[in-house]
């Protein structure tokens, strides 16, 4: 007790001149929070997890729940130091003393943040981050290495496995503070984007169900997506918006009444005019959000051709997104080797007759069409 109380007031010293916003009184009721749970604490024999629960309801600009923070150290000093520090700032922490306990403690508790030391016996911190970093459901938590090690290549490492950031013991309040703050808001913002993708992706799943006439007409659009993506060497980037065109090309189709959607004779000419605009539904529907901006073209776009006889915009030649180009070859194809109520599905080489025709009369880029029937043959045969 006199040496947890001696080092508590060395540390209360330290911090005087940064501004907290906080009474004396209440600094003092808080150090005597924290030492009365160090003291529960070393009555423990093996420290599995504890939570130190702030009061603050606001927390560095959060207002929500006050952001949690898993610290996972096996020096007690160390791991307590952090767990004050980040307790006066307001965090709710949670704390670990090996790193294998910690993969089934973050799927239970979710924390926006883990500090987690690298030199642990057992599973080191390297070995916990690069599990976290590959399960689905935990590779948003933002990982900040704890380390006294200083050496290029321990860093190296830590990037290797996915850690987004280093601290170096003994830790600076000012800086820890800093850098948990911007990656504790970094990760609700790409929640905030990841569940807004879901949602569209439900919805595009939702409307092809409408129709039970297409089958797993989008899952069938990314598998094709991805494979020509990669034929004609394409970059991370457009083969995910080509895939995720696969999903989303359709979206539009929500704002689409029933009764000219699912239709089941021959679309009248003013059917087929409210039938064009779910491009431009799908267009807005996904303009929000900024990871969508590649997949924009072909959602708007994959109904032009070659030759500008195409919807929404008559776009001739290379003004046509070349995404959009792609895509809607894919989409064609699958189309044609589908079957329908209304036709027999065609065979490969009937499909490519079909596409290159097309091609020949102005409907597609002809040099795209050539290459798309090349890499069908191709991909073809290697499923056989």
């Amino acid at each position: 007790m006199k040496s947890i109380g001696s080092n508590h007031t060395v540390r209360s010293q330290n911090i005087e001149g940064y501004s907290l916003g906080l009474s004396q009184e209440h600094l003092m009721l808080e150090d005597t929070q924290a030492a009365s749970s160090w003291m529960k604490t070393c009555n423990q024999d093996s420290l599995v997890s504890k939570t130190l629960q702030p009061k603050a309801s606001k927390v560095n600009g959060f207002d929500l729940d006050p952001p949690k923070v898993l610290v996972v150290d096996d020096h007690a000093a160390s791991r307590l130091t952090a767990v004050a520090l980040l307790g006066m700032e307001g965090y709710e922490v949670i704390e670990a003393d090996s790193g294998s306990i910690v993969v089934g403690l973050v799927r239970q508790k979710q924390p926006d943040l883990i500090l987690l030391d690298v030199m642990m016996p057992g599973m080191d911190g390297f070995e916990v981050c690069q599990l976290l970093k590959q399960d689905e459901q935990t590779r948003l938590i933002p990982v900040i290495f704890i380390t006294a090690l200083n050496d290029r290549r321990s860093r190296i490492r830590g990037i290797e496995v996915g850690g987004d950031d280093f601290l170096t013991k003994p830790f600076d309040r000012v800086e820890l503070a800093a850098r948990v703050k911007s990656l504790v808001r970094q990760k609700r913002l790409n929640e905030d984007l990841d569940h807004a993708e879901q949602v569209l992706f439900s919805i595009a799943m939702s409307i092809e169900s409408r129709d039970p006439n297409t089958g797993d007409h989008c899952e069938r659009l990314v598998k094709l997506g991805q494979a020509f993506g990669e034929y004609l060497n394409l970059s991370r980037y457009q083969i995910r918006d080509l895939m995720w065109g696969g999903y989303l090309h359709d979206i539009g189709k929500v704002g689409i009444p029933d009764a000219v959607l699912l239709k089941k004779g021959k679309l009248t000419p003013e059917d087929w005019q409210i039938m064009q605009q779910h491009v431009l539904i799908g267009e807005k529907i996904c303009q929000p959000l900024r990871s969508m901006q590649g997949v924009i073209p072909i959602i708007r776009h994959h109904h032009e051709r070659w030759d500008g006889s195409g919807y929404p915009d008559k776009l001739k030649g290379d003004e046509i997104p070349y995404l959009a180009q792609i895509f809607q070859l894919i989409d064609i194809y699958d189309a044609l080797t589908s079957e329908r109520p209304y036709k027999e599905a065609l065979t490969t080489q009937e499909a490519l007759s079909v596409m290159l025709e097309e091609a020949d009369s102005g409907w597609r880029n002809p040099k795209l069409m050539q290459q798309f029937a090349e890499f069908i043959r191709f991909f073809t045969k290697n499923r056989e």
